[in-house]
């Protein structure tokens, strides 16, 4: 018999199945009574593509968080006949990464995408069994239940999301014969990365206090993190910090700041006012003492009464650092959008002739092509410019939260919610204007509810009898087709024409004709890290490379790049192509594989290699180092891969900086 196929079926007796955890026993009970046989072939069921994209977008937020961490975790184990697994609360495998000649025997027991590996379909595996048990579970070879899973080692930990509840669960899978044991440490630190990132994402609008008795534990997966209403309401804590404070979720909701940590919200400002760039010292309940950094979203907050960001007392909102010389920027306008491209100005002539006529307007357009940027320019420029404009983002929020996010809730109205309820964006937007961003990620049941609000204009929060009248303006935005979604039955026919009052659309960066004076407008407006002296400019032979650019992350792109290049820039200000990060020759030349070569742009380097490295490697550990360790955000900030960064700086792929990933 090969080694690279399941082990042929082997009857289990009694005296074997002596050495199996309780855990295991039971999960081999269970297996039973579903009526599995463990000497016959499994009976794969896996998804067709149309259902499992279905169900991808169902866990977008979800996969969103977890590919960057699976990605990270798959780094330490390559080559280590392995893969990395990602499934829902149901056990279908969402998405998979390894190595290319395992993910190859895993396809005979379909060990991939589509595939369902509950207890009731695999029997005992460690996947199916993690979701019954809601606890890290590792099935050994032999363990497993079915005989054609017994060549895997299986280490699973379930993944729950802010409020408590399973989402999904990460596993990693590899030869039964080369199991380590700290593959499941590994794991879990990965579960709990994710889960943070969750948590961030959730409370973006919140006071969220991250602590521990070991100072130098605070940003490392060690520290406790717990959020909290700006009044001192309490929201969540993530794992760690329920272990720190000795209660689970359910008994934290019944806290306050106050009861937690033994001080309010104006005693807390006053404690960071003093606190003169150290961490701040708190008192928990149960007599323990932390060192605590805070960070606040000023977006929640009543008064601008909180201090100033200093380091190590505060974590300021992840904005870039203002130029010295700069104010703040002035509320955008649709005359400053108005830069000279045709295109453009024709869309904002349009504009100009339905603001303040209650027609809902619907822009188009890729990613990154300013579209909340000209809504924000619509509602300043509107007869509503003095109310609130408010921002949903539908393709961020967890589709589990999107609903109360949306139209609020009533005290009680469901498991983990807030005392006094909360106030949905709907209500929050009364009197202003409204913007949905990707509106074609909302959920399709959600959409009815929408459509109701926009054609009665009553909302009614969760768990509530009573109907809030509400005077909105509204504007939408995607990059999707929606018409082909309505195809496709992803997307409601009549809301779509209830809010294409006006179509516009916003044309990519390759397609616009005035690329010059929107750097320019760029270099002058951004917060740029460069001397407060310091002018910044482009050169003649630079400019004409941007020019030949087809920028497929559009103005997303083009600011990571200026700001990448800010930072290395000399004296004189002026960018050069040594400044420019490799990525974006690696761009230019996939672009000119079949066309003449660029005026100036050099066959592999665009400068000396040791001079371009020593910038790089320069520029990678700056932004390493500002975002405490963060590959991804380093990444995003850069507008550069992540393997890049690894590339240039080999020491954070070591699995001590894998603590730091969060």
């Amino acid at each position: 018999m090969r080694e690279d196929t399941p082990h042929a079926p082997q009857p289990m007796t009694g005296r074997e199945t002596g050495w199996l955890t309780p855990s295991i026993q039971k999960s081999h009970e269970r297996s039973e009574t579903f009526g599995l046989c463990t000497f016959t072939c499994p009976d794969y069921d896996v998804l067709p593509k149309a259902e499992l994209q279905l169900r991808l977008e169902q866990s977008r937020v979800l996969c969103a968080h977890a590919t960057p961490v699976m990605e990270t975790l798959h780094e330490q184990i390559v080559n280590t006949q392995s893969m990395i697994v990602l499934t829902d609360a149901e056990g279908l495998i969402l998405h998979s990464i390894g190595d290319d000649d395992f993910l190859q025997r895993a396809e005979k027991v379909a060990l991939r995408p589509g595939a369902n590996w509950a207890e009731d379909r695999q029997g005992t595996n460690a996947i199916g069994t993690a979701i019954t048990e809601r606890a890290p579970t590792v099935v050994h070879g032999e363990q497993h239940y079915l005989a054609a899973n017994r060549f895997l080692t299986c280490s699973s930990v379930p993944i729950l999301d802010p409020y408590g509840d399973l989402i999904g669960v990460l596993d990693v899978t590899g030869d039964h014969r080369s199991y380590h044991q700290h593959t499941m440490a590994l794991a879990r630190m990965s579960v709990q990365m994710i889960e943070n990132h969750l948590f961030s994402s959730t409370f973006r609008e919140t006071l969220q206090i991250a602590f521990h008795g070991r100072p130098e534990f605070l940003g490392t997966l060690m520290e406790g993190i717990a959020a909290f209403t700006c009044d001192g309401r309490f929201l969540s804590a993530n794992r760690s910090a329920q272990f720190q404070l000795g209660m689970p979720l359910a008994a934290l909701r019944a806290h306050t700041l106050s009861s937690l940590f033994g001080l309010t919200s104006p005693q807390l400002i006053d404690r960071l006012r003093t606190s003169r760039g150290q961490h701040v010292s708190l008192d928990l309940h149960s007599g323990a003492v932390v060192c605590a950094s805070v960070e606040f979203r000023r977006a929640t907050l009543a008064n601008n009464d909180w201090p100033q960001a200093s380091h190590g007392t505060t974590r300021p909102s992840p904005q870039p650092a203002p130029r010295p010389v700069a104010t703040a920027r002035a509320p955008s306008r649709l005359e400053s959008l108005d830069t000279g491209d045709p295109q453009v100005s024709a869309v904002i002539a349009k504009v100009r002739k339905v603001i303040g006529k209650d027609i809902p307007i619907l822009i188009t357009g890729e990613t990154g092509t300013g579209k909340e940027l000209l809504a924000q320019a619509i509602h300043n420029d509107s007869p509503r410019a003095g109310r609130p404009f408010v921002a949903v983002n539908c393709a961020s929020i967890p589709e589990t939260l999107i609903e109360s996010e949306l139209f609020g809730y009533e005290e009680g109205a469901f498991t983990g919610a807030r005392r006094k309820g909360a106030l949905g964006k709907l209500l929050q937007a009364n009197g202003g204007t409204l913007f949905l961003d990707e509106i074609g990620d909302m959920p399709y049941p959600l959409q009815v509810r929408l459509l109701r609000v926009l054609q009665e204009r009553l909302v009614n929060p969760l768990g509530s009898a009573k109907s809030i009248p509400v005077d909105i303006a509204i504007i939408c935005a995607t990059h999707r087709d929606l018409r082909e979604m309505i195809v496709q039955n992803r997307f409601r026919e009549d809301l779509y024409y209830r809010l294409n009052g006006l179509v516009v659309k916003l044309p990519p960066l390759r397609e616009r004709t005035d690329l010059a004076t929107v750097i320019h407008m760029m270099l002058e407006s951004e917060p740029l890290d460069v001397a407060a002296s310091t002018r910044l400019s482009v050169a003649h032979d630079v400019m004409a490379l941007f020019e030949q650019c087809t920028w497929p992350g559009n103005f997303r792109q083009l600011g990571n790049l200026l700001r990448t290049a800010a930072a290395m820039v000399e004296d004189n200000g002026e960018i050069r192509r040594e400044h420019l990060p490799d990525d974006f020759f690696d761009d230019l030349r996939n672009v000119t594989a079949s066309a003449p070569v660029l005026p100036g742009l050099p066959a592999r380097q665009p400068a000396p290699a040791s001079r371009l490295q020593d910038v790089a490697v320069c520029a990678i550990a700056g932004a390493v180092a500002r975002h405490g360790g963060n590959v991804s955000a380093a990444a995003r900030e850069l507008g550069i891969s992540r393997n890049t960064v690894y590339r240039k700086m080999p020491g954070l792929a070591a699995p001590d900086h894998l603590l730091r990933e969060v």
